[in-house]
């Protein structure tokens, strides 16, 4: 009977020692300025500088994919620390940033922002700072063509 209740305060003993998982946070994005409702949102939270603005490649990175205009997306159980948000409207569901001549056909935004001209921002420039709790980010899309 000893070993039983040995036994059941073990898991208690871990989490009092720090065993809890650690916390974690949500990010709620809202977009503006869509040019139209066709096709889907693409989003990238990254925290890794060589895999902005694509993600491709980053087995941590928190993607979504949602109809365009279907208002708040809400990330969750992101750890704390400094990210870059990127987003694409795929108004042609062909799971890519369509261009010509290297000139987004798409819109495009990223967290923070940032005025684009010639390529897209770095990581420096749209870094957001999330810690454990609620955050919000409203990203403005932009079109060139």
């Amino acid at each position: 009977m000893r070993h039983l209740y040995i036994a059941a305060a073990l898991p208690l003993l871990a989490i009092a020692l720090g065993g809890a998982a650690a916390p974690t946070g949500s990010l709620d994005v809202s977009v503006e300025r869509l040019r139209n409702q066709r096709g889907v949102l693409h989003l990238c939270l990254t925290r890794e500088t060589r895999h902005f603005p694509n993600c491709a490649g980053d087995p941590n990175a928190v993607k979504r994919t949602v109809a365009s205009g279907a208002g708040p997306v809400r990330l969750t159980g992101i750890a704390p620390g400094t990210y870059a948000l990127s987003i694409f409207h795929d108004e042609n569901n062909n799971g890519r940033l369509d261009s010509l001549l290297g000139v987004p056909r798409e819109g495009f935004g990223f967290s923070r922002n940032p005025v684009v001209r010639f390529g897209a921002p770095g990581f420096r420039q749209v870094r957001i700072d999330l810690g454990p709790g609620l955050a919000r980010q409203t990203v403005r899309m932009q079109y060139l063509l």
